[in-house]
């Protein structure tokens, strides 16, 4: 059984920084694809930023040079670095993982992260 837990986020100021992990149980982590979505109030689910496992980096246009994504296969565990934070950054946070040998996909239960004054 395959589990993802997000940690981080909360509360941040407009230019400030916020750190999100995720953790994966269950498998071996070197072998999932890792991605952050966000979901804001009202919007559709969009995709903020991949790494892969050879740990290429893909963002949205909207974070791109903003953020940051790393991830620990000895922790089994991907991070994102949100610096130069906007209020248009507040969403719930989700962490997805595909599994590159079966193509199976795993989503976390999302994480809060809001950006005002």
């Amino acid at each position: 059984q395959v589990q993802v837990v997000e940690s981080g986020g909360g509360s941040g100021k407009p230019g400030g920084s916020l750190r999100l992990a995720c953790a994966v149980f269950g498998n071996t982590f070197s072998i999932f694809t890792m991605s952050w979505y966000r979901q804001a109030p009202g919007k559709q689910r969009e995709l903020v930023a991949t790494i892969t496992t050879s740990e290429e980096t893909h963002f949205a246009d909207s974070v791109k040079g903003r953020f940051t994504i790393s991830r620990d296969n000895a922790k089994k565990t991907m991070y994102m670095d949100m610096n130069s934070l906007k209020p248009e950054d507040t969403a719930v946070y989700y962490c997805y993982a595909r599994d590159t040998m079966f193509g199976y996909e795993y989503w976390g239960q999302g994480t809060q992260v809001t950006v005002s004054s």
